[in-house]
């Protein structure tokens, strides 16, 4: 007996060690174990970098009388089940919905603990952000050309050669060939991600010094965070001002906003995490639909130039690299693009059901946050019929 308590001692205190030494080599695992998967709360964690709100609030107009009748809407959720939009609301755990159409708010629906002014962070839907920032930057001039390497702007990543040939494009199309393992394969899997990397460690500029090259530079399509998150440090870099500055000064406070909005950083005066932490409120998303909506025009103001609006919005005849879903979206630009279907429509997209949807066909804008989302895609479906007009799913 005293022989199998030593040796369970022992085995324990191996087990002990080892895990000790893991957190001690990678201390974000110690986060990624404590917060497990993120949710809209979770930036909090981190160090914000405040994008400062509009001196000249823009506000949509509100309907005299909401349309109600959306409740009762028959949409298809992520089991093919018709059910009503009412469910589909409280099904997906969904904390806010907006519908706002030739400017003016046709729908909207909170969850207890949210209304117009609470920040959340939209996740994934930073990228599109990134892409907007982009279309600034090389407006002003200050990045020179899509076809750019990376190393242009970013000198120490020289040193290793993943990086001898990728372009600013590649980044942009997410084609740069840089290994990038996600998180889908199961918990032990989820828990040493890159996708869990990156999203909590302390030192993104570090981790992505270190990253590998597996394929060659713009051949290959990978949803993945790094790229954007080169995208964000070379706007840093390229611009001299941080990608919360360069943000408000070019677009948020351009466009009216009510609120302020922030980007979470990997530690205090450190990187912005472009990739997936972008915290703001679901009425001033919707005013980065409306610009979009406007082909980067806000009031008579050229904000955004108008052929960078249509090149993220249509990928013309370039064959897609991915296809999501029954609308068969490609991600093109760092937007989510339908090619299913009397398309035109597109979408900025984030976990757990983050939404900014935009319509061209019916001027729709639709905003959605949630804590899970009930999957499907009803937004094409929810603005159509707002608009009076037909829609078939596939």
């Amino acid at each position: 007996m005293k022989i199998f308590k030593r040796a369970l001692f022992y085995f324990f205190l191996t087990v002990l060690l080892i895990f000790a030494g893991l957190f001690i080599w990678h201390p974000y695992l110690m986060r990624v174990l404590w917060y497990r998967t993120p949710d809209a709360n979770t930036y909090k964690a981190f160090p914000q970098e405040i994008v400062h709100k509009s001196d000249s609030v823009f506000r949509f107009f509100s309907a005299s009388k909401m349309r109600n009748d959306l409740d009762t809407l028959k949409v298809r959720d992520g089991n093919k089940q018709f059910v009503s939009f009412a469910d589909y609301f409280q099904n997906g755990k969904l904390k806010a919905f907006i519908v706002i159409r030739n400017d003016s708010i046709l729908y909207q629906k909170y969850a207890a603990g949210y209304s117009e002014s609470t920040l959340t962070s939209i996740f994934s839907g930073a990228k599109s952000m990134v892409s907007v920032l982009l279309g600034v930057a090389l407006a002003n001039g200050d990045i020179k050309s899509l076809n750019d390497k990376v190393t242009d702007y970013l000198p120490e990543l020289k040193s290793n050669q993943a990086f001898d040939h990728i372009t600013v494009k590649n980044l942009l199309h997410m084609k740069s060939g840089l290994e990038f393992q996600d998180a889908f394969g199961g918990v032990l899997k989820a828990f040493f991600s890159d996708e869990a990397k990156y999203y909590y460690t302390h030192d993104m500029k570090a981790e992505l010094m270190k990253v590998k090259l597996v394929n060659k530079p713009g051949t290959v399509w990978k949803y993945k965070s790094i790229d954007p998150m080169l995208l964000g440090w070379i706007l840093e870099r390229a611009t001299g001002k941080s990608v919360a500055q360069f943000f408000e000064e070019n677009i948020w406070r351009k466009i009216g906003a009510e609120y302020d909005a922030s980007f979470g950083l990997d530690h205090i005066n450190g990187l912005a995490n472009t990739a997936s932490r972008f915290q703001v409120t679901a009425i001033d998303l919707a005013k980065i639909g409306r610009l979009y909506l406007n082909y980067g025009k806000y009031n008579n103001s050229q904000i955004l130039p108008e052929e960078w609006v249509k090149q993220s919005i249509s990928i013309g005849a370039e064959q897609p690299a991915s296809a999501k879903g029954w609308q068969k979206s490609a991600h093109h630009y760092l937007w989510w693009v339908p090619q299913t279907g009397e398309n035109g429509d597109y979408a900025a997209e984030g976990m757990l059901g983050q939404r900014l949807y935009i319509d061209p066909k019916t001027n729709t804008i639709i905003v959605q946050f949630a804590a899970g989302g009930a999957g499907d895609y009803p937004y094409r479906k929810i603005s159509r019929y707002l608009a009076g007009l037909t829609f078939s799913y596939p």
